[in-house]
């Protein structure tokens, strides 16, 4: 078949060959295979985001539901570790039968994994060993068992020769810090992963743009939106992070990132002509992502502030993005008000609050909050009702500058003058 694997690496190879390399063993070091591709989210992502709306109960429509559905889903996956705390923390009567039964069931499946990595080690090779050690790892991160799953991945790791095989681990234990909030662990897991990209053997195509998702989720839960956008943006066509959000949550992610971190022109060229962002974005937020940024844009502000709503509460209601909520009210507001502005020397208080389809009392007190953090280069003319703009003059201030600096300067000369001549 032309396009088996052998034909991909060199053109056709002949029957009696293909027979001797698909007998021949592949060294662990050789060993570059990728996972199977697989769109569904990983369980404790999922898990990631029900905690977190059941921990904000104004953000969810039925909290008694969600509550019964992240409890049953914690008891079928035997997640022992878990179960007490989250018993205290959202008020569940604690089922001790219950708890008992998971302890149990995980007892039993660790002396299962246990005795296959002996049996491994007496009668099998390196290889199947540090498959049984994986399995172990594996199962402590499915049951939620931070502790023992970051111990078993590091015994995992000792074993493993191949890149590819301990990058893979790495992505695994970074989905343990998402999952449980660690920001910083996760940061130390990316410098991690960047350094074995680096190897020897580490260069691979399909990781780097996974762990630029990742990366980017970091610096949007870190407010570093300028950064998750540029990361978000190179991944557009390349993306298969699907393990850790679905295609349409990257581009609600990478808009939103988008919209308070880049210029009018960048916008346009890189989000709304994009052709990966135009085949999802209609079914975002109900339309309302594509609504905000097209009429942001296009400089239809009655129709961008009523679109704004809508995204501002899908960002409320986002794991990741829920500590910055004000922050994008106000930035993208901040973008909207400074590109109206632009377009004219003067305007009456009463056309901008017309444009914006809001009281001319709201439009005053929010350009005087901006004015004072120095956000806006505007002046109010109260009595007339007039905005001014005064655009900065970027040559007069640096010349001031320099004369501050050269003051500044001659000051610290006259007085080393005068010690010198002491």
């Amino acid at each position: 078949e032309i396009s088996s694997s052998d034909d991909r690496a060199g053109g056709f190879v002949s029957s009696g060959h293909r027979d001797l390399i698909e007998m021949a063993p592949m060294d662990e070091e050789e060993d570059t295979k990728l996972p199977e591709e697989n769109q569904e989210v990983d369980p404790s992502i999922t898990l990631c985001h029900k905690i977190f709306l059941l921990s904000n109960p104004d953000l969810c429509d039925d909290v008694n539901a969600l509550g019964e559905e992240v409890k049953g889903f914690v008891i079928e996956r035997s997640m022992a570790t878990l179960y007490p705390p989250y018993c205290e923390k959202f008020g569940w009567m604690m089922d001790e039968k219950a708890a008992e039964d998971m302890r149990a069931r995980n007892e039993a499946r660790v002396a299962e994994l246990d005795a296959k990595i002996k049996d491994a080690e007496d009668n099998l090779g390196d290889s199947e060993v540090r498959d049984a050690m994986l399995a172990k790892a594996e199962f402590f991160a499915e049951v939620g068992d931070r502790e023992s799953a970051l111990a078993a991945f590091d015994t995992c790791e000792k074993k493993t020769v191949a890149i590819g095989q301990k990058m893979e681990m790495v992505f695994s234990v970074m989905r343990l810090c998402v999952f449980h909030d660690d920001w910083v662990a996760l940061e130390k897991q990316i410098a991690k992963l960047k350094d074995l990209l680096e190897q020897p053997g580490g260069a691979d195509w399909e990781r780097k743009n996974r762990l630029k998702v990742y990366e980017g989720v970091y610096k949007m839960a870190r407010r570093d939106f300028a950064g998750a956008t540029s990361l978000f943006l190179e991944s557009l066509s390349t993306f298969t992070t699907y393990e850790l959000m679905t295609y349409d949550e990257f581009v609600f992610y990478a808009v939103v990132c988008a919209v308070v971190s880049l210029r009018r022109t960048e916008l346009k060229a890189k989000v709304i002509d994009s052709p990966e962002v135009l085949a999802v974005i209609d079914n975002i937020a109900g339309g309302s992502v594509r609504d905000m940024v097209n009429s942001l844009h296009a400089c239809k502000y009655r129709e961008f502030m009523l679109a704004f709503p809508d995204v501002a509460d899908a960002v409320n209601k986002s794991t990741w993005l829920h500590a910055h909520h004000r922050y994008f009210l106000r930035e993208a507001r901040v973008a909207a008000y400074a590109q109206y502005l632009a377009s004219y020397k003067s305007v009456t208080v009463a056309s901008m609050a017309s444009s914006f389809c809001v009281s001319e009392e709201f439009i005053d007190q929010e350009l005087s909050n901006f004015i004072v953090e120095g956000r806006l280069n505007v002046r109010i003319d109260k009595v007339n009702g007039v905005l001014v703009t005064n655009r900065p003059d970027a040559k007069n201030a640096l010349y001031q500058s320099y004369i501050k600096e050269g003051d500044h300067l001659l000051n610290r000369i006259q007085k080393l003058s005068r010690v010198i001549d002491l």
